[in-house]
């Protein structure tokens, strides 16, 4: 007999005891790493969210970061790594009080991310664009990766 279970985000369904024992886990670690504890700021721990997509002849990541220039970038390739930064730089050294801010909560954020690369993409063929806030990253698989769709007949 079969027995059919409902996934969750693709995993198998957890029991109780594995939910209550990552509940804990979970909250200890957070604990832990707080940046009151570990003497560093809560900006230093921040990730820059991304989203990354898969289609059949490539993957996208997709960076959020409003408000840059392109020049402020640096995307770079080194072994199997590629590496995405940002450099803000201030405009002019005027602190809060002479350019009249009442409020000023914007902050100038670097950030840097690394990705593996595997063999799948072909690292000669990277680029990348950056409009609307959205840096795109386009990372084209080798032709031997790319799965090619068609029907196969049942004899």
């Amino acid at each position: 007999m079969t027995t059919i279970a409902k996934r969750q985000n693709g995993n198998a369904p957890q029991t109780f005891g594995k939910m209550v024992d990552h509940l804990f886990q979970q909250t200890l670690q957070d604990f832990f790493t707080d940046p009151l504890w570990t003497g560093s700021s809560a900006l230093q721990q921040s990730r820059v969210p991304i989203n990354v997509r898969e289609t059949p002849d490539s993957f996208q990541i997709d960076v959020v970061a409003p408000g840059c220039r392109k020049e402020d970038f640096n995307v770079a390739i080194k072994e199997n790594m590629l590496t995405v930064g940002l450099d803000r730089k201030e405009e002019n050294a005027e602190t809060d009080e002479t350019r009249g801010w009442v409020r000023n909560e914007f902050i100038q954020q670097s950030f840097t991310r690394s990705f593996t690369l595997d063999e799948t993409v072909d690292a000669n063929r990277i680029s990348c664009e950056y409009k609307d806030g959205i840096l795109r990253i386009n990372l084209p698989k080798n032709e031997k990766a790319q799965i090619q769709s068609r029907q196969i007949d049942v004899h």
